[in-house]
């Protein structure tokens, strides 16, 4: 995420980057999903998420033909280098200056036409965003491209550390009235957890643990190694799978408990915040497509992953608003299930209640060093280091404090997911991508000329998508802002 240009590494067949980018899509902002659902009403919940799929998969199109245009950049100057024998010795991740465009200006693309059986748009590198951004941004459009970044990162880890402390309340409180997920729903932070001991003092012990134990990793470097990956996919699997299944056969003996109403203008806020997060995978395309062996119908496959998330989606979303009432729903779904002894059985309960903690905790640490790194990153000077204070203690803080104070004062799920996803989510998955598909292709005009294509170009190449896209992010952001301020008006 910091800006660093590999290799692609091993390759993997176009069906296991298929199921990749799946599991990179659906992820924990699902689990949020089915509330958002029945707050805002199936029908228009239904068409809002139909078109925020559309619009996701056409902001990926973008950073994809912008992959192909970074590494058409890189080999530009390779080639560069290779006609001009003076040229001094550089790295390959150097960006070419002004100059080089001068140069490239006076010296047509003849040279580029003889190489034409190398093609200059194929993806052979890994080009992540930060590098993407520092190739076609200026300094300004880079500080808030990195800013975007880490706005977001913070909403993450905040989610993170919000949901594994609220399912393990759910999960361990048993005193009170404690009712099945189809009557009960979301009960007070008031209500009492162990003896004298209230729910949210509990949510707290636990938040205090979780920092505890998974604090430290931040001052340290970590790897989501091959295994832990497989090992969180099929969690995630099973869960989803056992959580559909029960809702069905619910429904299917007459005992479903939901009656959602068509539209509620009042929750599209949510809803939309919720979206936008659930389909947010921009920022790890770099790394999850270059490595793809066949990459001639790349398109093709992203918009069949497309379909297949919203199919998925509609399926976990609907069977839960049918199944549960809008009232009993609770902010990460799973615990719908936890403590329902009526219909499921009681070690599903506790395996579901407890699967956020497994998979969440194992990634917290991975995005704590990304969100510390990219910090570093935006405060980096070349041929700059940092004192030993500030690189092993002010980043790793200034990192692991903030999500856990919000964590702390609030343990909305729903909410966090939302303002996520509504503010910081639609810069990465809307603005940042259409700029970089913009200032891309002016560059690659520039340098190669009108008459080379890129062979990734996406399907909505007209300049008009471009703007479209931007209009629709500053809609949303406007949209989003007035209803806050409204509704705490109201309130």
């Amino acid at each position: 995420m910091a800006g660093d240009i590999t290799e692609a590494g091993e390759l993997y067949s176009p069906f296991v980057g298929l199921v990749y980018m799946f599991n990179l899509i659906v992820g924990t902002g699902a689990l949020t999903m089915p509330k958002a659902f029945a707050n805002a009403g199936w029908l228009v919940s239904l068409v809002l998420i139909i078109f925020l799929a559309f619009m996701s998969y056409m902001t990926t199109t973008f950073v994809v033909e912008a992959m192909a245009a970074a590494n058409a950049r890189l080999r530009w100057k390779r080639w560069e280098k290779e006609e001009d024998p003076d040229s001094s010795e550089s790295s390959d991740n150097e960006v070419p200056s002004n100059d080089d465009y001068d140069r490239s200006e006076i010296q047509p693309i003849l040279s580029i036409q003889r190489r034409s059986l190398s093609d200059p748009f194929e993806i052979m590198e890994r080009v992540e965003m930060g590098q993407m951004a520092s190739m076609f941004f200026n300094k300004v459009g880079v500080n808030l491209f990195y800013l975007c970044i880490i706005i977001y990162l913070y909403g993450d880890l905040a989610i993170y550390a919000t949901a594994v402390p609220l399912s393990l309340v759910q999960v361990t409180c048993f005193s009170g009235n404690v009712s099945c997920g189809t009557q009960g729903g979301e009960r007070n932070d008031t209500d009492p957890c162990w003896g004298s001991i209230r729910r949210i003092d509990a949510y707290r012990i636990y938040l205090a643990v979780f920092t505890v134990l998974l604090g430290p990793f931040t001052f340290f470097n970590v790897q989501k190694t091959k295994y832990l990956q497989i090992l969180t996919s099929l969690m995630r699997w099973i869960a989803f799978i056992i959580m559909i299944v029960l809702a069905l056969v619910r429904i299917a003996e007459g005992k479903g408990d939901g009656h959602p109403p068509l539209a509620e203008v009042s929750g599209i806020r949510n809803l939309f915040g919720v979206c936008v997060y659930s389909f947010m995978c921009q920022h790890s395309l770099p790394s999850l497509l270059t490595p793809v062996s066949k990459k001639k119908h790349l398109t093709g496959l992203v918009l069949l992953d497309y379909i297949l998330v919203l199919s998925f989606y509609s399926l976990l979303c609907f069977t839960a608003i049918f199944c549960f009432s809008s009232g009993a729903l609770m902010d990460m779904y799973t615990l719908n299930f936890s403590g329902c002894n009526s219909f499921v059985p009681q070690v599903i309960g506790y395996f579901l209640g407890l699967f956020p903690v497994f998979t969440i905790s194992t990634n917290f640490p991975i995005i704590a060093v990304t969100l510390r790194n990219n910090w570093k990153t935006l405060f980096h000077r070349e041929g700059g280091t940092y004192p030993w204070l500030v690189d092993r203690i002010v980043f790793p803080l200034i990192t692991l404090v903030p999500p856990i104070i919000v964590a702390f004062c609030t343990n909305h799920l729903e909410v966090l997911v939302s303002i996520t996803g509504a503010y910081a989510g639609n810069g990465i998955q809307y603005v940042i991508p259409a700029f970089l598909v913009f200032c891309s292709r002016k560059d690659t005009a520039l340098v190669y000329g009108p008459g080379l294509a890129n062979k990734h170009l996406s399907p909505f190449r007209q300049s008009g998508w471009v703007w479209f896209v931007l209009c629709w992010a500053v809609t949303c952001f406007i949209y989003v802002t007035a209803n806050i301020i409204l509704t705490d008006v109201s309130l």
